[in-house]
């Protein structure tokens, strides 16, 4: 069999803008229609989401099992409602799979289930795992002619989780140059401030240190982001770290910088208000 070919690569912020728009109205729809899961940190995240899948990673919707992928973690599980939109909008799943967020039976449990859901590589949840799995799989590949890249999305509250500092000193050692792990750093976590619970700074400080090829950027610029993943795919001799500032419940004024909206579902009215603010742009 030949190679099999991927989805074209859209760079054009003003194209990725508006999907991002569109993708953060259906994170709110299915965690309304749910009942239950986490808005602030899906919204947060879904800009550096719809870059790296629709303008990044080499990936084939209709195989998803596909040997030359590149593999995204999403290591911050409780943002699944970020990832499930983006694999619905790329077609590994259908928009149908959407309106059972957290059912039963559904594929799209709370946090992504690679047993159940096509296009996630691995199950997660537990924070602090994510860049350990990530690694492994990068190492696992990276002997190949033209190896896949390996990509995995943190929280900046996650990095309080001890196993992410054994994970990046192991890649530090080895040199997982296919490795590129993003840090959606929204600057909040469940309890509050995530300086106040547990100072994190300065982040790319450390994993320089520990290191790695250490990028500090703006996670809402699509600009800033695709300048961050040429400078990755460039760097040939270490793993990269793209810390991305990014806002809790970006797009939505009654949502964003506010913690008590980490997993915080929207009443009929809040949800009416967020979906209205969207479409205006």
């Amino acid at each position: 069999m030949g190679p099999i070919p991927y989805p074209k690569r859209i760079r054009d912020p003003l194209i990725l803008s508006e999907l991002a728009r569109e993708l953060r109205a259906t994170i709110l729809t299915m965690v309304h229609r749910a009942g239950s899961g986490h808005i602030g940190g899906s919204l947060s995240c879904i800009d550096l989401l719809a870059s790296l899948y629709f303008g990044e990673m080499r990936h084939y919707p209709f195989r998803a099992d596909w040997p030359d992928r590149d593999r995204f973690v999403l290591s911050k599980g409780h943002a699944a409602p970020a990832l499930y939109a983006i694999l619905a909008r790329s077609g590994y799943i259908s928009n149908q799979d959407l309106l059972q967020l957290r059912g039963l039976e559904s594929i799209l449990q709370g946090h992504p289930d690679s047993r159940r859901c096509p296009g996630v590589e691995a199950s997660s949840g537990s924070l602090g795992q994510g860049l350990s799995i990530a690694h492994g799989m990068a190492l696992a590949i990276r002997d190949r002619t033209t190896p896949p890249r390996v990509y995995v999305l943190l929280g900046d509250g996650e990095l309080q989780e001890g196993q992410i500092w054994e994970a990046a000193m192991s890649a530090g050692h080895y040199r997982t140059d296919n490795l590129c792990a993003l840090i959606d750093a929204n600057g909040l976590q469940l309890d509050g401030a995530v300086r106040d619970i547990k100072g994190i700074e300065p982040i790319a400080d450390k994993f320089a240190a520990f290191g790695w090829n250490a990028i500090d950027i703006d996670g809402h610029d699509t600009q800033e982001i695709f300048q961050a993943f040429d400078q990755a795919r460039a760097c040939t001799d270490r793993p990269t770290m793209i810390v991305a500032r990014t806002m809790k419940g970006k797009g939505v004024s009654l949502f964003e910088n506010r913690a008590e909206w980490h997993g915080k579902v929207p009443s009929d009215d809040q949800l009416r208000i967020a979906l209205e603010e969207l479409s205006r742009g």
